[in-house]
């Protein structure tokens, strides 16, 4: 069975351009399943937001960086959310002809992403980076409750 692309869903852009911790770590993981030979490509999701580039733009960048060749990158850069970022990314899906993908983003985030990416036809498994618990994520965690609960009430094809 090939590997899958990898759906790298966005989280901030800090002022500079620079990712956030969440963004680069999710960057990375991404990085390391294509080092790994466990994706077959990697797409960026995330428009942009407060502070330029896209969070897709940087995803690239920062898998460029660690010798991910510009053939399997790819950005999908007008998404605003979850939801959005998935969709979005399904003409690119579709360009590289595969219904299957890995979603990486945070452990806590991924039961939602991984509802919506099979709400939306695809077949979905997750990854994820390790990451500390800090108070931020404590409330990111808080935070994903309700918007799964919206999502699995809400979100259809």
């Amino acid at each position: 069975m090939a590997p899958a692309p990898a759906l790298v869903l966005g989280a901030a852009v800090w002022e500079g351009g620079r990712a956030s911790p969440t963004l680069r770590r999710r960057a990375l993981r991404a990085v390391e399943l294509w080092q790994a030979g466990e994706v077959s490509a990697i797409i960026g999701c995330g428009g942009e937001g407060a502070h330029p580039p896209s969070e897709a733009e940087v995803i690239r960048a920062l898998c460029r960086e660690r010798g991910v060749p510009e053939a399997a990158l790819h950005a999908e850069t007008a998404s605003m959310s979850t939801e959005q970022n998935i969709r979005l990314a399904l003409p690119i899906l579709a360009r590289l002809g595969t219904t299957e993908v890995v979603i990486v983003t945070d452990r806590f985030h991924l039961p939602r992403a991984l509802l919506t990416a099979r709400r939306l036809g695809l077949t979905a498994r997750g990854a994820w980076p390790e990451a500390p618990l800090t108070p931020r994520r404590v409330k990111a965690i808080l935070r994903e409750i309700p918007a799964f609960l919206w999502y699995a009430l809400r979100v259809r094809r």
